[in-house]
């Protein structure tokens, strides 16, 4: 096997007198390859794509390769999704194009007459091609072309035609214009979207793991056609502009159907339109994707492995509660049992689940649904979430008539939906009866593994922060974000929840049954072996998985 100096020698990237410094040694020999990249005599593209070769690899490391911005705008992105490939660099004036398959001629001729340069093929991973579209091929210039070309025929249209207003945009551009919106998002894998007029333009901002991050504004004279056409898609009334309003549209995004639920708020400036991006692949998700302690993964599983009582998560909007219970649906739903949901809205289609989306205009409600549905002979029922004292009163007999309910609920912490109960005018006793499990979550950014490093905190400092029983404790390793190309730099990639599952246990019941506070019952529940979510954050934070920095954000 050829050694990393005898490759760059035959490669042309170092010149044959270094073959005598080398001891042919591996490690030696990658040493010293390494000193040569830091003190410029190899590039660092050189480098890798050499070390693939030395070890019989016939693709590079993508996620390794130092890509240059001004390689991929050379090629447009239609070609190089047409043809699996993308510029990363420039070896004098030929371009390195990264490829599946190199063999591809027909790619090779039109990424040279697009570009105007010889082509060096490099193979890649697959998977490494498609994350590297992800992060170089954007809509966002694009973007920005498309509102540049939008303002300028608005302005010439304006000076034309200034009695017709807003139905002189033309409604091509506006479609492409959403059209991006939505697929960057996507791309980005955006919870939201937010498009929120304000007096001189449009600001747009994606939700990316919980974070609110903004992208290029949108001129102030296209707002109105760009809400009257996601207005159209969502089957929302477009003249209907001073109250809010809810739809839903369907978009095909790299082969598969996304779902967004939309909502429309009159604000001073104009409409605001948040879109939720709702993706199907939440209701294939198993428990262990859930990344429950083992702990409350036991506890949770008994709960609803029971045939009746009721399971409560809770947790602030926005913090995972439709997954978890979603999840919980798909590991109960089988064929021999009657699973009917009833919700507002129905976030995620599931097959075999008989699913009602409630409708107040024609009399739905969660309280008249559930009363229905329970003359449906269901086995499990999902609530959507319990709001009022009919709807808990409903549930709660459900629960205790053999039926498993499965709901949601608006409380910081797990103990304080016994007393959120109560304060609903829910008889005491009838509470500790039918409750059999709550589960608190929030979501926290989880650290990027291709970036984290080891972080350093005083003892003394976690012990102040709750995290250390005692300022003289060992101090566990973990690690802080750092930023990557692959993570956009924030050392953050994706998120996990943080977990407190409270079984409500005989002591709990007594203490619901008087009338207990919250902290009382919480008290109880750590002694019985509850883990608060600062507590589960910090089992995490030891796992490697998140850091303290995020459990403080997220978890008071």
């Amino acid at each position: 096997m050829a050694t990393l100096s005898e490759i760059l020698i035959l490669n042309g990237a170092l010149p044959i007198e270094y073959l005598d410094a080398m001891t042919g040694h591996e490690d030696v020999d990658e040493q010293a390859i390494r000193s040569l990249v830091e003190q410029g005599v190899v590039s660092e593209a050189q480098y890798i794509t050499a070390r693939a070769a030395s070890h019989n690899s016939k693709t590079v490391p993508l996620t390794d390769y130092p890509v240059d911005g001004t390689a991929v705008s050379v090629l447009p992105a239609p070609l190089c999704r047409r043809h699996s490939v993308l510029g990363i660099g420039f070896e004098g004036e030929t371009l390195v194009l990264a490829m599946v398959n190199p063999a591809n001629v027909l790619a090779i001729d039109d990424a040279r007459a697009a570009s105007g340069r010889p082509i060096k093929p490099l193979q890649v991973d697959e998977r490494d091609l498609l994350a590297a579209f992800d992060r170089y091929l954007r809509a966002d210039d694009e973007l920005n072309d498309l509102t540049s070309s939008l303002e300028e025929e608005a302005a010439r249209t304006h000076e034309q035609q200034a009695d017709i207003g807003d139905g002189s945009l033309d409604d091509v551009p506006i479609v492409r214009f959403v059209n991006l919106l939505v697929s960057q998002a996507i791309q980005d894998h955006a919870s939201d979207i937010h498009i929120e007029p304000g007096e001189h333009e449009v600001r747009v901002r994606y939700r990316i793991d919980g974070v609110l991050h903004e992208m290029s504004p949108a001129p102030k004279n296209i707002q109105n056609g760009v809400i009257s056409r996601l207005k159209i898609m969502s089957d929302i009334d477009i003249a209907e502009r001073r109250k809010p309003q809810d739809g839903r549209m369907s978009v095909r995004h790299g082969g598969r159907q996304i779902d967004l639920r939309v909502a429309t708020l009159p604000t001073v400036w104009g409409e605001k339109v948040v879109m939720r991006i709702l993706d199907n692949t939440n209701t294939s998700l198993t428990l262990k994707d859930l990344n429950l302690l083992d702990r409350n993964a036991a506890a949770y599983q008994k709960s609803y492995s029971k045939p009746y009582g009721m399971i409560l998560v809770t947790g602030p909007t926005g913090s995972g509660k439709s997954t978890t219970l979603y999840t919980t649906l798909n590991a109960v739903a089988r064929p021999e049992i009657n699973v009917i949901t009833v919700e507002d809205p129905v976030e995620y289609r599931m097959a075999g689940v008989n699913q009602v989306q409630v409708n107040p205009k024609a009399g739905l409600t969660f309280a008249s649904a559930l009363r229905s549905i329970l003359r449906s002979d269901p086995d499990v029922v999902l609530l959507g979430e319990i709001r009022d004292h009919e709807t808990a009163q409903i549930a709660i007999e459900a629960s205790l008539t053999g039926h498993l309910v499965l709901s949601t609920l608006h409380t910081n912490d797990a103990p304080s939906a016994v007393t959120r109960l109560t304060e609903m005018d829910i008889e005491p006793f009838l509470v500790g009866s039918a409750l059999d499990c709550v589960v608190a979550q929030r979501l926290a950014r989880k650290l990027c593994d291709r970036c984290k490093v080891p972080a350093v905190y005083e003892a003394e400092q976690l012990h102040a922060l709750g995290f250390l029983d005692a300022p003289t404790a060992a101090i566990p390793e973990f690690f802080a974000p750092l930023g990557c190309s692959v993570c956009s730099n924030t050392g953050y990639r994706g998120r996990i929840a943080l977990h407190e599952v409270m079984t409500v246990t005989e002591e709990i019941e007594r203490l619901a049954v008087a009338r207990a506070s919250s902290a009382e019952i919480s008290r109880v529940a750590q002694q019985q072996g509850m883990l608060t979510l600062r507590m589960d954050g910090w089992e995490k934070v030891k796992l490697g998985l998140t850091s303290v920095d995020e459990i403080l954000r997220v978890v008071a």
